[in-house]
């Protein structure tokens, strides 16, 4: 009898016997505590509701996925792994996502993702230049529904084509893409619910030379100087003067009206003293007289 043929009494021959979600939960735990005390960072996928995604760029991540047909077969497993916590560890790193999910046994992910092509990355900054005004807003997902579908754009925005992507799991299943897989990528979409900064690192972007060329659009008054109209260096060396310390002109002084200088007064000889003595003598004598 063929692997996975029906016996006629009512089970599968060859199938791994079935392991409740709550035994997987158990099992994941266990895994992931070994793997701590081992020093290994770890990161569950935790979802809240039935909802998977609630911002921009995880419903972007997701509905970019759900619109390639290659996967439209294999995604509803995994969105149902996702929700009961199967993955219990996800790693998101330039190019890189390293996952592990639980299913009959503990099972290793990895998906290898291609730098966003230069011409591609210059294209999309320069078709958003000017609709960005900060970093913030990019990373809320707070602008324009034109900006948002040029990123978006399938095959020509931010997020991988499945010929961009290459994915592995560690389980038995020969399918390109197993529930494992769908799950992590489900997860990846949760994640950039609460950092979706991680999207520009997996393509080898940065965020903020969309920020850069925002001011080509936006009114004088909120643009920086070119810089070609910047002034660098030294003015002196620039101007060919002799600057001191301050830059600012020395200005004179305030001339102010001159004092009349005092008559200095003679000096008192012994013969000037003699003289006044004689006079005070006199003038004492004719009045007693």
């Amino acid at each position: 009898m063929a692997y996975g043929d029906y016996d006629g009494w009512g089970d599968y021959r060859g199938w791994r016997p079935y392991v409740s979600v709550a035994q997987r939960r158990r099992q994941a735990e266990r895994e992931m505590q070994k793997r701590k005390k081992q020093g290994h960072a770890v990161s569950p996928v935790i979802i809240e509701g039935r909802a998977i995604v609630k911002t921009f760029w995880g419903k972007s991540w997701c509905e970019n996925l759900e619109g390639y047909s290659d996967y439209e077969n294999r995604l509803p497993r995994g969105r149902t792994y996702v929700r009961n916590g199967s993955v219990v560890d996800l790693q998101i790193k330039p190019g890189v996502i390293n996952a592990w999910v639980s299913g009959s046994e503990l099972y290793e992910i990895s998906l290898t993702v291609a730098p966003v092509a230069k011409s591609r990355w210059k294209s999309i900054c320069d078709d958003c230049a000017g609709a960005i005004d900060s970093l913030v807003e990019l990373l809320q997902g707070r602008f324009s529904k034109g900006v948002m579908e040029r990123i978006c754009r399938q095959s020509h925005g931010l997020f991988p084509t499945p010929a961009e992507l290459k994915l592995s799991c560690s389980c038995p299943d020969g399918a390109y893409m197993c529930k494992h897989v769908a799950a992590v990528l489900y997860g990846i979409g949760a994640r950039f619910d609460h950092q979706p900064e991680l999207l520009f690192r997996l393509r080898g972007v940065d965020e903020k030379e969309l920020i850069v060329k925002a001011g080509k659009g936006l009114p004088l008054a909120k643009q920086a100087p070119a810089p070609a109209r910047v002034l660098g260096g030294d003015l002196s060396d620039i101007f060919g003067l002799d600057m001191g310390q301050s830059s600012a002109p020395k200005l004179p002084k305030p001339k102010l009206p001159k004092k009349r200088a005092s008559k200095p007064k003679p000096k008192q000889t012994a013969s000037n003293q003699r003289q006044k003595r004689s006079k005070a003598r006199a003038v004492a004598w004719e009045s007693s007289t």
